[in-house]
Order: structure tokens, then C-alpha cells, then sequence
């Protein structure tokens, strides 16, 4: 019982900001889109403020 619980609670937990901003630069096709990738993490696009 308790690990379908277990399973349950880390399917609905949240990705923290870095988790995300992982999953995000690991999606670049190639360097050039990596580097853009970085440059829109640097200028804040995970970011909880406008």
C-alpha cells in the first residue's frame, strides 16, 4: 500500500526550477541551440518574477 502511495506522490510532485531548467537545455538539438538555450535560462525564463 504504501509504495502505489509512494508512486503516486512522485507523480504529482512538482519539477523544482533546476529539474526543469535541466530537462529544458537537454532538449537542444545541437550547440548552437544549447548556447541560445543557456542564454534564455541566464536571462531569467525559469524565473518566478516578471
Amino acid at each position: 500500500m504504501f509504495n502505489q502511495l509512494r508512486k503516486i506522490t512522485r507523480a504529482l510532485r512538482v519539477a523544482t526550477q533546476e529539474e526543469r531548467e535541466l530537462a529544458y537545455l537537454n532538449g537542444s538539438v545541437d550547440r548552437i541551440d544549447l548556447e541560445y538555450r543557456q542564454r534564455q535560462i541566464d536571462r531569467g525564463l525559469f524565473r518566478n518574477g516578471y
